[in-house]
């Protein structure tokens, strides 16, 4: 039996807000294990442990993969390990805040270049008057931005579009297995980096115990329910509604973190979410959900 349409419509969204919740509450807690093991350390026991949780939960080894979804998962989980550690790298010497705002030019461009009507170029223009707002520099930046550290948060917006496109495709027919799978080729391409980088010290029960919180949190479950979302609803959809991810972040700063919002701020995340809002309640009725 069908669920509702509504239902089928707002499920997808509502699993995508949880996931993004989930990887900015791990990124909390990854701040920890940067001082241990540096940040390719940190990339690589985050993927490397997720990936293990993965395959014993879905098994994904259990249903054939066809040689052209096997090309979909690589470069979807080569962008996933790929974001993955530029981000980490650009957060060693650029603020999280400008970092995520830098990287969010992957999803925003995928809703730009996929949109198809005017109404929808519009709430991504919204959504980002909300982010040059949230993220306008403040007296407390004294120092420009490192440029490798800006650099990195680019290349990771870049892997996040491919993870996007690529993500969709892979999610289409094969779903969570393409989760597992793909999780599981970000480990095997960026584990090898961090244990050149951190050796032995993977190892220490500390960065193991965090190591494990951080990749079910920031990897394992948000990207399972990322991989449900991505083939159920359209590629610009899901590249706007990723503009929450920036707000979540301050959200998750002053929960975590003790950081102060201020009114502007505030507002800034109100009209994130108005434009995020917008553009589900807008989207075709009509149009199939993709996987469907």
């Amino acid at each position: 039996m069908l669920m509702p349409s509504a239902v089928q419509r707002l499920l997808p969204v509502a699993l995508l807000l949880v996931a993004m919740s989930s990887i900015q509450s791990g990124a909390s807690i990854a701040q920890q294990l940067f001082p241990l093991v540096g940040a390719s350390g940190a990339t690589s026991i985050r993927l490397f442990l997720a990936a293990i949780v993965m395959l014993v939960l879905f098994r994904p080894w259990r249903q054939p993969v066809t040689p052209r979804a096997w090309k979909a998962i690589a470069v979807y989980g080569v962008a996933m390990g790929m974001m993955n550690f530029l981000l980490y790298q650009a957060l060693v010497t650029v603020p999280l805040g400008i970092a995520v705002a830098l990287e969010f030019t992957g999803p925003l461009a995928v809703a730009v270049f996929t949109s198809r009507r005017p109404r929808d170029l519009a709430w991504v223009a919204l959504a980002v008057v909300g982010l040059a707002i949230l993220l306008w520099p403040d007296k407390n930046l004294e120092h420009g931005i490192d440029l490798r550290g800006a650099l990195c948060a680019l290349g990771a917006g870049v892997c996040w579009a491919l993870y996007i496109l690529f993500g969709r495709r892979a999610g289409s027919g094969n779903g969570t297995q393409s989760a597992a799978l793909g999780i599981t080729i970000a480990a095997i391409a960026i584990v090898p980096i961090g244990v050149m980088e951190a050796g032995t010290a993977l190892l220490s029960p500390v960065v193991l115990s965090v190591g494990l919180v951080v990749g079910l949190l920031s990897t394992a479950l948000p990207y399972t329910l990322e991989m449900f979302s991505l083939s159920r609803m359209p590629t610009h959809m899901f590249g706007t509604l990723m503009s929450l991810e920036p707000a979540l972040g301050a959200l998750s700063g002053l929960v975590f973190l003790g950081q102060q919002l201020s009114v502007l701020q505030w507002l800034a995340i109100g009209t994130i979410i108005a434009a995020s809002m917008g553009t589900t309640l807008t989207s075709r009725s009509a149009e199939p959900a993709p996987g469907g």
